[in-house]
């Protein structure tokens, strides 16, 4: 009867046990069901993995970190936070080559800096395919460890949809300023086609053929054909009010395409200090012919040189205004790395809004490196081996440029 007795108390015992520990163990699974941690979090604790360290190891014994001058310089120009380092960016690629300007002659011919074209198309080619999109989908190399990529479908999908919203919306830029000019060869993106709008401005003013027709005016003003050179005189005049609204057309193409190298500049660094550095170089080497030609074309809309390069210098709040902006997005939109498992991403994977500006600027580099590009140093003239060599050059500068872009992350 006693050992009944026992062994019931016994059994309730345990039930109760059971009971009690299931009752505790409840809500602690509630609470890491109802917190889950950050992927940053989950990296973090993927790298105290044993199997993880160990690959660390090898990983750094196969690939010894080297320090690069250019990391050095690197260091040096941008010293601070991504914030900071984006706004130091944007101050160096738009005082520079808006000073150049005052070493440029008013009368400086576009068509002349092709070769300069050409390279800085090999180095937003180079910075885009080589840094960017790399960045984008597999996210930046670090030399003490290695790197997990969660492969979401949708997600990759949502970056390649942000790299053709950035190409089609340089597309609409550009088709918009065709139709505003009114020419059927048009008024070009401000990156890189001033040159070639610049050719056609000269064209369009009428310079040569209304020399030519003036000169013949004065040879036969002493036949009374005085009324003809005044008629030729109007024509030239409201050309040239046309050409001057292109002039203006051209400044405010300039002020949008700088707002979006400052978004590039802030979503670069906030992407990771290597990538936007050399988002910078890329910048500045296209910021110098684009500036160039841009100023030879407001000479030739009949800007003096001082409200020429005045007009350079406001276009360039344009690219402060982008840094911030960007800089906005990121601090106040967040990403992936640091937004917490819970919050909801957009259409249902990880993303957040601040990481499709930086594959958002990729397209823009894209259709400013090929579309804008690409077509003007496709222009041949009749002397065929005058062509061949500047054909040569200009493949040689586009390689340098890609090739700069390559070696400054080669490790």
């Amino acid at each position: 009867m006693l050992s009944r007795r026992r062994r019931t108390l016994a059994i309730l015992s345990t039930v109760l046990a059971a009971w009690a520990w299931c009752a505790a163990a409840a809500p602690a699974q509630d609470n890491v069901k109802g917190a889950a941690p950050a992927l940053g979090d989950i990296t973090q604790q993927l790298q105290e993995c044993a199997v993880v360290q160990a690959l660390n190891e090898q990983k750094v014994a196969s690939t010894p970190e080297t320090s690069s001058i250019t990391s050095h310089i690197f260091a040096a120009l941008f010293p601070g936070s991504p914030a900071v380092n984006a706004l130091l960016a944007t101050l160096y690629i738009s005082g520079p080559p808006n000073f150049l300007l005052a070493l440029c002659p008013p009368n400086i011919d576009p068509s002349s800096l092709s070769v300069m074209v050409a390279f800085a198309v090999g180095g937003l080619l180079g910075d885009t395919l080589f840094h960017l999109l790399p960045e984008i989908f597999l996210g930046e190399d670090e030399h003490d460890k290695v790197k997990f990529v969660m492969v979401e479908p949708n997600k990759n999908l949502l970056l390649g949809a942000a790299i053709l919203a950035g190409l089609i919306t340089f597309v609409a830029m550009d088709k918009g300023l065709r139709i505003a000019t009114g020419h059927e060869g048009g008024h070009n993106h401000s990156h890189s086609h001033a040159p070639e709008v610049g050719s056609e401005v000269a064209k369009a003013s009428g310079i040569d053929e209304d020399e030519k027709t003036a000169l013949r005016a004065r040879k036969a003003a002493g036949n009374g054909a005085i009324s003809k050179q005044t008629k030729v005189a109007g024509s030239e005049k409201e050309v040239n009010a046309s050409v001057k609204l292109g002039g203006y057309l051209n400044l405010i193409a300039d002020f949008t395409h700088n707002i979006t190298d400052g978004l590039a500049l802030s979503s670069s660094f906030y992407a990771s200090p290597t990538i936007g550095a050399t988002t910078t170089v890329a910048v500045f080497f296209h910021e110098i012919p684009h500036e160039v030609g841009d100023f030879a074309l407001l000479i030739q809309s009949g800007f003096s040189k001082k409200a020429a390069m005045g007009a350079q210098f406001v276009t360039a709040i344009g690219a402060f205004l982008g840094t911030c902006i960007g800089i906005a997005i990121q601090e106040f939109g967040g990403n992936s790395a640091t937004a917490d498992a819970n919050s909801p991403g957009l259409l249902g994977t990880s993303l957040q809004w601040g990481d499709l500006l930086l594959p958002f600027t990729a397209g823009t580099f894209l259709y400013v490196g090929t579309v804008a590009v690409i077509p003007e140093l496709l222009e041949t003239g009749p002397d065929k081996a005058k062509e061949l060599r500047k054909t040569l050059t200009q493949f040689a500068a586009i390689f340098l440029g890609a090739g700069i872009m390559l070696a400054i992350s080669w490790s």
